[in-house]
């Protein structure tokens, strides 16, 4: 069983989360094709034209999860959520280096929604993601390090049925042991917000991730579904 869920104690801490899922299989992962390396510069000045002179923290969507943080006993100054990360590197340094096809599919869409977009390799999880606080007991390996780390009891995580820390402070970092790579075949992709709009932005977001899959990875097989209170998992036969 693949898929992304939410901890009762989350939901009730954070009634105001939604989210978007996809579950894909037959990608191919690689250098980003010209198309997309295109489209992605694209998106890259539209967004700095957007923004323009406004400071991020003003952005409704990453306001809300720096209220998000602050909430679980995170610095969001200290720790940003992803999405402002990646904005943040826009803003100051002009452009996002590219990572591969997968990675800048999904930076394509966080910067023009200002969302916290993940891209996990489903090969590396047992069971479903479920998003809940932290007990300490879990495993995290950053990005580049060769020794596991333990989350601080109570912050949010992604945790997989073996203990596997996918992500930390909910949407601050990935682990390394998940992040999609040349052998990636299979994905699960997130995105997160919330704010008033979230539902309508994250719609618009799942739509312009699976279109740009489609056009990127022929044969990609997807499944997608949006999660509130009242829909909190969303899973899927592996």
């Amino acid at each position: 069983m693949y898929g992304f869920r939410y901890d009762d104690a989350i939901l009730e801490r954070f009634p105001a989360i939604r989210a978007g899922v996809i579950v894909a299989h037959g990608v191919r992962n690689g250098a980003t094709p010209r198309l997309l390396a295109e489209a992605y510069e694209m998106e890259q000045q539209a967004v700095l034209m957007r923004i323009g002179e406004t400071p991020l923290s003003q952005l409704p969507s990453l306001a809300a999860w720096r209220r998000a943080f602050t909430a679980f006993g995170v610095k969001p100054t200290q720790y940003r959520s992803a999405a402002e990360a990646l904005l943040r590197r826009l803003t100051k340094q002009g452009s996002i280096p590219s990572v591969n096809l997968l990675v800048d599919l999904g930076n394509l869409v966080s910067i023009r929604y200002a969302l916290p977009v993940a891209v996990v390799d489903l090969a590396q999880l047992t069971g479903p993601i479920t998003v809940q606080f932290a007990t300490g007991s879990e495993r995290f390996t950053n990005l580049d390090a060769d020794e596991a780390d333990r989350p601080i009891p109570g912050e949010v995580i992604f945790v997989d049925e073996a203990g596997l820390v996918c992500a930390r402070r909910w949407c601050w970092r990935q682990s390394d042991e998940t992040g999609a790579r040349d052998t990636t075949t299979g994905i699960l992709i997130t995105v997160e917000g919330h704010h008033d709009s979230a539902d309508q932005d994250i719609a618009g977001a799942l739509a312009d991730l699976q279109t740009l899959l489609i056009a990127h990875q022929p044969g990609v097989a997807l499944q997608a579904g949006q999660l509130s209170p009242e829909q909190p998992a969303f899973l899927v036969e592996a």
